[in-house]
C-alpha cells in the first residue's frame, strides 16, 4: 500500500444509487472521499464515475457481510445508512403481507444493524473520529395509517443509533466514533418516489437529494464535531435544525383498505 493510498479519506454509503443516499455519496465524492456505494442498481449520471460500486442486496445476509467486510478492511472516515423499504404502497396493516413485514424488518433495520456491527471498528480510528450518518424519517416522530411496518422499523433503527451513540459517548476516549441521525423535512423526489405516483405529477414542492450535500460536506469535514447523537431534520435549501427545535411534519393520511400511494 502506497503512502497516498493510507492517506486517502475513504467513505461508505449503503442505499447509495439514488435518492438521499445518493445526495450524501455525490457530496462526499465532491469533497475528495474515496465513496463506495453498496446497492442494488449501480450509480447512474451525472457523478457515477466518482463512485465505486459493489452489487448489494439487502435481504442477502451473505453478501451484505462479504461487502462490508470488504469496504470496511482499511480506516473509514464516514459511513451513511439510507437504504430503505417503504413497500409497494401505503396499505393498512391488515392488508400488509408477511413477506412485506420482512423485507422492510431485513433493509431498515437488519441492515443498518449488519452494517454498524461491520463498520464501527473502520470508524475508530487512530487519528481522528470517524462519523455514522444515519438517514431518518418523520415517520419516527409521526406513527399514521397505512405505514405500520415502515413506522416500526424505521424507529426501531432510530432507537437502535441512540443506544450506540450512547455507548460511544460513555466509551473509553470518548468520541472515538460520531453518529448523526437527519431526515428530510418534507418528501423527496427520488425514482422510487416516482414509481408510486401518477405519470404528469407535480414534484416542484419536493425536496431533491442534493438537499443533504451541505450537511454531508459538514460531516466530512468536521466528521459531526458537535452533532454525536443529534437528530436533525434538513429542510429543502439545505438548512438544518434539531428535533428537538419543533416536531417533522407529518406526511400521513387517511387511507381505505385496497388504497395507496
Amino acid at each position: 500500500m502506497t503512502a497516498h493510498d493510507r492517506n486517502r479519506r475513504r467513505a461508505l454509503v449503503v442505499g447509495g444509487s439514488t435518492g438521499i443516499g445518493r445526495g450524501v455519496a455525490d457530496a462526499w465524492a465532491a469533497a475528495g472521499l474515496d465513496v463506495t456505494v453498496l446497492s442494488r442498481s449501480a450509480p447512474a449520471g451525472a457523478g457515477a464515475d466518482r463512485l465505486r460500486w459493489a452489487a448489494t442486496d439487502l435481504t442477502d445476509a451473505g453478501r451484505v457481510t462479504e461487502n462490508l467486510a470488504l469496504a470496511a478492511a482499511e480506516p473509514l472516515h464516514a459511513v451513511c445508512y439510507s437504504a430503505v423499504h417503504y413497500g409497494d404502497r401505503r396499505a393498512l396493516f391488515r392488508d400488509c403481507t408477511e413477506a412485506e413485514w420482512r423485507r422492510q424488518i431485513d433493509v431498515n433495520l437488519h441492515g443498518l444493524w449488519l452494517t454498524l456491527s461491520r463498520t464501527i471498528p473502520a470508524l475508530r480510528r487512530p487519528d481522528a473520529p470517524g462519523v455514522f450518518l444515519g438517514v431518518s424519517s418523520e415517520v419516527v416522530y409521526n406513527a399514521g395509517p397505512g405505514r405500520s411496518g415502515y413506522a416500526a422499523s424505521k424507529a426501531a433503527a432510530s432507537a437502535l443509533l441512540d443506544s450506540v451513540a450512547q455507548e460511544e459517548a460513555e466509551a473509553p476516549g470518548a468520541e472515538a466514533l460520531r453518529i448523526v441521525q437527519a431526515l428530510p423535512a418534507g418528501m423527496v423526489d427520488t425514482p422510487g418516489i416516482r414509481r408510486r405516483r401518477p405519470e404528469g405529477f407535480d414534484y416542484s414542492a419536493y425536496m431533491t437529494p442534493g438537499s443533504f450535500a451541505p450537511l454531508a460536506r459538514e460531516l466530512a469535514a468536521t466528521a459531526g464535531a458537535g452533532l454525536h447523537g443529534a437528530h436533525l431534520v434538513v429542510d429543502g435549501a439545505g438548512a438544518w435544525f434539531p428535533v428537538s427545535e419543533r416536531t417533522p411534519v407529518s406526511q400521513s393520511r387517511r387511507i381505505s383498505s385496497g388504497a395507496g400511494s
